[in-house]
């Protein structure tokens, strides 16, 4: 499936919408995103099928022109057979939209596609295992692409295939006034329930008009932002933005719930492993998990969106960390704040924020030692544990807060660059830059993790370091 390519100063962004849909409307919402999981299973246990079927008479000597024809799982191979099975396979298919089946077949062809990337080693990352069948009590989601996809002039509805108009819990007048003027246009609509809730994301092009952040003489243009644990963020101007930790906040009423729910009737019977009829109990207690979820992610999300909308709008240059997240939650001890934290999230959210409002965003190397390096003398201590939350040079005497400290390093990577090479001053579009890392001092012993040191690396290390001396010099 061909990727939408948005026009020259267009952008692609998701408007998401609350719905209040009535009971009949639900009813629609639910057989629609349980037509899209039908497909999805159905053609999976026929790809499934047709793969065992092949390996077997593979296994008696059949020849290769003589095996059972292959299934592609390619959307086109795999629409064109829904397409012929249809009549007998799901009857009632005329009652949904054929875009509710598509979302399920093209769900599909992208979930083969990764597991035979991951097969082969053009994925990278962990082995990919088969896929798997969608829960009845799983997340619902279809997504339409063509039909009257648009939001209602008065602002209070959109408007979906085969389902009508539904009724919006927020005004859309901010969209519909870009589709009005002629700077918006709508290209699709998902829609998923989340906890009981129900939800429309529009995906959207948009024409921006990116003009260069504002900034005060005070706050400056560059700014480092280090993430933690017991701070959402530092940044390198001394602020500490505090970290809400939602799901800490919330553990002792999901422990209540979860464990109410796990007394309750559900539909697998663990004695025999067979599935039964669950009850009304459980379903209750299964969404009151799902709303306590909710609320966690939700808190998540409100926090980096105003941090990252905040730093992107005042500042010129934001500098951030490359972390290797998956590696630092298998430390079983600090598992759960990471993840309650999300530091990831920054990078993702500034990756394309800074785009918008004209900013720059800098990743720092991931083996610079940003909170090892004094910020006043750049001295590097070869060691400094994760207790040490107070940065005590031994050199020039600075007594500084650990993630200040390397807020203030992130900052000073960047203030020799000139920003007007990084970031185009007509139409103030930013730019994604890697800076180079400056060589440590001390060798190897200035890493914040230890890596062997290839003999190519050993030469861009010096050459970079000869590099950032001589701007210094002309500085």
């Amino acid at each position: 499936m061909k990727r939408y390519e948005p026009p020259a100063g267009w952008t692609v962004q998701a408007y998401r919408f609350a719905l209040d849909p009535s009971d009949g409307q639900v009813a629609g919402l639910r057989r629609n995103t349980g037509a899209a999981r039908f497909a999805y299973n159905h053609m999976l246990r026929r790809v499934g099928a047709v793969k065992a079927q092949r390996a077997a008479e593979a296994s008696y000597g059949v020849a290769e022109a003589d095996l059972t024809p292959w299934q592609g799982w390619s959307l086109p191979d795999l629409r064109r057979t829904w397409n012929d099975i249809k009549t007998w396979v799901a009857p009632w298919w005329a009652e949904c939209s054929k875009e509710a089946f598509n979302t399920g077949l093209a769900n599909l062809s992208a979930a083969l596609g990764n597991w035979q990337a991951s097969r082969t080693g053009a994925r990278k990352g962990r082995r990919m295992g088969w896929p798997r069948t969608k829960r009845k009590h799983g997340r619902r989601s279809a997504r339409f692409t063509t039909g009257a996809i648009r939001v209602d002039p008065g602002y209070r509805h959109v408007v979906l295939p085969r389902l009508g108009r539904i009724r919006t819990h927020e005004s859309t007048r901010k969209l519909a006034r870009r589709v009005k003027a002629g700077t918006a246009t709508i290209l699709s609509a998902t829609v998923t329930e989340t906890a009981g809730r129900w939800f429309c994301a529009l995906q959207v092009a948009v024409k921006r008009a990116v003009g260069r952040p504002a900034h005060t003489p005070k706050a400056g243009r560059i700014v480092g932002v280090d993430t933690g644990i017991k701070h959402l963020a530092v940044l390198s101007t001394g602020e500490l933005v505090p970290n809400p930790a939602p799901l800490k906040a919330a553990l002792t009423k999901l422990g209540k719930a979860q464990r109410r729910a796990a007394r309750r009737i559900g539909p697998y019977d663990p004695a025999t492993g067979r599935k039964r009829n669950a009850s009304n109990r459980w379903q209750r207690a299964q969404e009151t998990v799902a709303r306590l979820h909710a609320v966690v992610a939700a808190v998540r999300a409100d926090s980096w969106h105003q941090l990252t909308t905040r730093l992107a709008q005042q500042f010129t240059t934001v500098v951030v960390e490359d972390l290797h997240v998956a590696g630092m939650v298998r430390n079983r001890k600090l598992a759960r704040a990471l993840i309650d934290a999300a530091p990831a999230t920054l990078r993702r959210h500034l990756g394309y924020k800074t785009g918008w409002y004209g900013s720059v965003l800098h990743v720092a190397d991931r083996w610079y030692p940003s909170s090892k390096t004094c910020s006043g003398c750049q001295t590097v201590k070869p060691k400094l544990s994760l207790a040490e939350r107070t940065f005590n040079c031994t050199t020039c005497g600075l007594s500084l807060d650990r993630d200040v400290n390397a807020a203030r390093n992130l900052a000073g990577l960047v203030r020799h660059v000139d920003l007007e090479l990084l970031g185009d001053a007509k139409t103030g579009r930013g730019a994604y830059v890697r800076p180079v890392r400056p060589a440590p001092a001390g060798g190897a012993a200035g890493r914040e993790t230890s890596r062997p040191t290839h003999p190519i690396n050993a030469v861009r290390q010096r050459t970079a370091a000869n590099r950032e001396s001589r701007l210094l010099t002309e500085r």
